[in-house]
């Protein structure tokens, strides 16, 4: 697995991001927020990853670039959790939402603590269903 954030991985697509806040579920670990849809299947890349912070807390551009520097590096060396696991392509949009200014050890441990909620939202499988069938 190679540790790159290639711009093919980056979702830029307005439609896209439009139709991930309208229609996309979300998962959170203090202080980030995962917002998540299934990509189409035809997508060139399994899964596609953009960052944002707040306006709202950071005031200054100079710390917005910052914490979204951070996230982008925290996602560049865990993805290995999300593409090795995910089954499907995703879009994400990955969220840093508090006035905390954190260490980044600190958030590389939620990021990927996050990651992981994500993978059991995505991938469980309805054990109810499972039990009926047989």
């Amino acid at each position: 697995m190679n540790f790159t954030y290639p711009k093919k991985e980056r979702l830029k697509s307005k439609t896209t991001i439009g139709l991930l806040f309208s229609e996309g579920k979300s998962v959170s670990k203090y202080p980030l927020r995962l917002v998540f849809r299934q990509a189409e299947e035809n997508s060139e890349e399994k899964i596609k990853i953009g960052v944002s912070v707040s306006k709202k807390y950071f005031k200054k551009a100079v710390d917005r670039n910052y914490f979204k520097r951070v996230l982008r590096e925290t996602y560049r060396l865990n993805k290995h959790l999300l593409w090795d696991n995910a089954e499907g392509n995703y879009s994400l949009m990955f969220f840093y939402q508090s006035k905390d200014r954190l260490t980044f050890e600190e958030i590389n441990t939620k990021t990927i603590q996050l990651f992981e909620k994500f993978l059991q939202q995505v991938n469980k499988t309805p054990d109810s269903e499972n039990k009926s069938e047989s």
